[in-house]
This record gives C-alpha cells, sequence and structure tokens, in this order.
C-alpha cells in the first residue's frame, strides 16, 4: 500500500459557494495548507487550484478543483494522470450528508452514496481512491438535499463540522507515511470523536 499523495478538497468555486456544506472539503484542504505553509495558485491544466506542501516524511498536492462539484473528476484525473499518482494514493476530502455534523470517517472505495462529486470521479478514476467523509447532517427528504448542501450551516452546525475537521487534521502525516490502517484507528477511536 502507497502513500497518499494527492488530497483533493472538494466544493463549488466561487465566494457564493463559499460557506456552504458542499465546500467542507474545500475547507479542509484550506486548513491543511494554512498549517503546513501551502499556498494556492490556479492552475488551468488541472482545472483547479494546486499547493504543494511538506508533511511529515513526504511531499503532497492539495488540490482544489474550479470545476464545479459534478466535474470534480476531470480536475482530479487530470493532476493524477499528470504526475502519474496511483488512484489508491489519492485523497478525495467531501461533504457527507449520511453522517451527522461533527462526524469524520476514512475509507478505501467504495460508491458515490448519491454525490455528484463523486460520482464524476469514480467515472474518472475507479472506485479505489481513498475518501475523508466530512458529515454535514441530512435535510430529512431527499428532495430537500441540493438547496440543504448548497447552503450554509447554522452557527452550531458550522461549529460541528469545524471540529470535526479539526480532529482530522492530525490523521494527515500518518497517511501520508502509508499507516492506513492505524490512520483509520486513531481517526475513529471514540476518543478521536470528542470535541
Amino acid at each position: 500500500m502507497g502513500a497518499i499523495q494527492v488530497i483533493a478538497g472538494l466544493g463549488n468555486p466561487g465566494i457564493r459557494y463559499d460557506q456552504t456544506r458542499h465546500n467542507a472539503g474545500s475547507w479542509f484542504v484550506d486548513e491543511l495548507a494554512r498549517q503546513h505553509g501551502g499556498a494556492f495558485r490556479a492552475e488551468s491544466r488541472f482545472q483547479g487550484e494546486v499547493a504543494r506542501i511538506r508533511i511529515g516524511p513526504g511531499e503532497v498536492w492539495l488540490l482544489k478543483p474550479t470545476t464545479f462539484m459534478n466535474h470534480s473528476g476531470q480536475a482530479i484525473g487530470a493532476l493524477v494522470n499528470f504526475y502519474k499518482v496511483p488512484v489508491e494514493d489519492v485523497l478525495v476530502v467531501h461533504d457527507d450528508i449520511d453522517l451527522p455534523p461533527g462526524t469524520v470517517r476514512l475509507k478505501r472505495g467504495g460508491g458515490h452514496g448519491g454525490h455528484n462529486g463523486l460520482r464524476d470521479i469514480i467515472a474518472h478514476l475507479g472506485r479505489d481512491f481513498w475518501r475523508l467523509r466530512i458529515g454535514v447532517g441530512h435535510p430529512g427528504h431527499r428532495d430537500e438535499v441540493i438547496d440543504y448542501v448548497l447552503s450554509r450551516p447554522p452557527p452550531e452546525e458550522a461549529r460541528l463540522i469545524h471540529a470535526a475537521l479539526e480532529s482530522a487534521l492530525p490523521v494527515i502525516p500518518v497517511l501520508v507515511s502509508g499507516e492506513t490502517e492505524r490512520a483509520m484507528h486513531l481517526l475513529h477511536s471514540p476518543r478521536a470523536e470528542q470535541g
């Protein structure tokens, strides 16, 4: 098993969407860049903003696609193909309506669960990438999902989501070193969920 070389944070571009639930993945890579001294720059060939940072033993590409969410796979595919990164060395960070706010989960593979960003990434890369799932809660009815993820969470939910992002940050150096089982244990242990 290799080490994570690319971390892509999903979201929609532009100020209008910046603070919406669908951009939770984008918030996470912004924080990673801040912590590790990275600066995003627009890169048209990758249809996104990229930053290169050192985390623990390795260097990692951070990517925020500037395509809209349902074309995320174009941006990630362009970067992964250019640098010949194996699919299993890619981590996609995304909002997840099936998890409550304050919850974060790590897994490899699986389906898209109705998430249009994941659907497009699977179409471009297959299923074998890693996912960091950021819980944003569910509106209660599937007809309300689009409006829900494209709106801002109320302050208490936003606090829970950001606390979950914070709890996941220390796990990233472990993932980058290739210790995926240890990373999952650290993130999913009950102690990690408090806060």
